[in-house]
């Protein structure tokens, strides 16, 4: 029984590196072309075939794999313990800083799961971030530095929608940003003025970033 625990546990790890591996190159892979089929992502991720339906049964098995992984690294970025900030602008400039370098790097998925996954999956993997940035705006305007015509839910969809826009543009190669410039569009949506949102994310040490 001993031998057979010492044998099962590097097995496992090997399949889990596997898996891995195949998630790796399924997201460089539909990076480059959204249209790469298993085969493709199989040489790319130096299998055959047969081992990435031994993980994922389908390409819509291989998104949710995508999808499972991008929810976990959003959580994990929203854990990060960040220091307290008294006002809302620098908390939801922080916000969008700590949360970008995942869109960024799973922002294939934007253009993908709704087809592949719909609609609501995708939601449901935003909600821990949407609920966030709602209680961060619903504070903004009640500090009065957002602009309070709008709601704070629909603003927070609003500003979700804006901001999935700039990666999606990022997606098509329109821009390149390291999160800097999406957080002072994120503060200037809210009603920020664009001095100001320049200050905060110096005072950040995030000097605003040029579109290219």
């Amino acid at each position: 029984m001993i031998h057979a625990h010492l044998t099962a546990a590097p097995e496992r790890s090997r399949t889990l590196l596997t898996r891995a591996r195949i998630l790796e190159a399924a997201r460089q892979e539909l990076d480059r072309d959204p249209d790469s089929s298993l085969g493709d992502i199989a040489e790319a991720a130096g299998v055959v075939r047969r081992t990435v339906y031994g993980h994922f049964s389908g390409r819509a098995a291989l998104m949710e794999g995508l999808v499972e992984e991008a929810t976990w690294a959003l959580r994990q970025a929203l854990a990060v313990p960040r220091a307290p900030a008294t006002d809302a602008v620098t908390e939801l400039a922080r916000f969008v800083l700590a949360v970008w370098p995942v869109g960024d790097r799973y922002r294939i998925l934007l253009r993908l799961a709704p087809q592949d996954l719909g609609a609501d999956r995708l939601a449901e993997v935003l909600a821990p971030a949407r609920d966030m940035a709602e209680a961060i705006i619903g504070r903004g305007q009640r500090q009065g530095v957002f602009q309070t015509l709008v709601p704070p839910a629909v603003l927070t969809r609003a500003l979700e929608g804006h901001l999935l826009g700039l990666v999606d543009c990022v997606n098509g190669g329109a821009w390149s940003d390291d999160g800097t410039g999406t957080a002072t569009a994120a503060l200037i949506a809210m009603g920020v003025d664009g001095v100001s949102a320049a200050t905060c994310l110096r005072g950040l040490g995030r000097p605003e970033g040029d579109a290219a």
